[in-house]
């Protein structure tokens, strides 16, 4: 049994469910959960986060210590009636060897829950802005998991970082997620998406695998971004996309995750719209 298979299987018994699709069940909130739900989910994440850190700077934090960080805060989400489906797992599990992970970027919350879908199938990191790996406490987290740092001032430099640290991280069997938006928004424009992922997944020979999110439950603070307000009112949603591989320019490729993502917002959108339906 491999590394990451070992993986996996803890996390499906520590977790009680199978990675194929998720959706969360009914349960009974806390009266500080129904009252203060952005309070009592922050606190919660603050000592994940804390945990996590102490064990990092220790050089104890390894792919499953990860994980089950990601898993807590998933957990510690709906403890206070956040609702999360996620879809197209299979789509990871059928694609041999590592790819590129690409979506658009909404909150904080897919950084945060990511890891528990990825990588207990598939070694993985994040394309980071520099400033994360300096913010404090939890530097040594993104640290630990070799990201890829961009400083997000310049796309030409940033162009070179990624090719040139991301075609070394995939050869070496890490897949790497990428949000190629320079900042997150609830609303998805096609013009600020551009085709970094597209070009690092073509000059390494791996596939791309698209993610759609709808993470605006964990909304962007207005002082604090990473500190928002947490609406349950709001359902959480990631999908995966079938694999694709880039072509000699990758454009067709490029608008197809486009249009992965922009097909899922408007679906999600008619289901909020019309949840009788659902």
């Amino acid at each position: 049994m491999n590394f990451t298979e070992k993986i996996r299987r803890a996390l499906v018994e520590f977790a009680g469910f199978d990675l194929d699709t998720y959706k969360t069940e009914p349960r009974m909130m806390s009266l500080p959960a129904r009252l203060i739900p952005s309070i009592t989910f922050y606190s919660r994440l603050i000592a994940i986060v804390i945990r996590a850190s102490r064990k990092a700077k220790r050089g104890q934090y390894d792919t499953r210590e990860w994980c089950q960080s990601s898993l807590a805060t998933l957990r510690a989400l709906e403890h206070v009636g956040a609702r999360i489906e996620i879809t197209g797992i299979d789509n990871i599990r059928t694609t041999t060897g590592p790819c590129v992970f690409i979506g658009n970027h909404m909150s904080t919350l897919e950084t945060f829950l990511l890891p528990f879908i990825i990588a207990p199938i598939k070694e993985t990191t994040f394309v980071v802005k520099q400033s994360l790996i300096e913010y404090p406490i939890f530097k040594y987290v993104m640290r630990s998991r070799n990201p890829i740092t961009v400083g997000r001032s310049n796309p030409r430099d940033d162009l070179r970082a990624v090719l040139e640290g991301g075609i070394a991280v995939l050869k070496a069997g890490t897949s790497v997620i990428i949000f190629p938006q320079t900042t997150r928004t609830t609303v998805f424009d096609p013009k600020q998406f551009n085709s970094i992922g597209v070009k690092l997944a073509r000059n390494a020979g791996v596939p791309v695998i698209p993610i759609a999110l709808k993470t605006d439950a964990w909304g962007n603070g207005k002082y604090l971004k990473d500190f928002g307000r947490i609406d349950r009112a709001k359902p959480v949603h990631f999908a995966f996309g079938k694999p694709l591989l880039i072509g000699v320019r990758g454009s067709e490729e490029h608008q197809e995750i486009i249009d992965f993502i922009t097909g899922k917002l408007k679906e999600w959108e008619r289901e909020a719209e019309n949840p009788a339906n659902c």
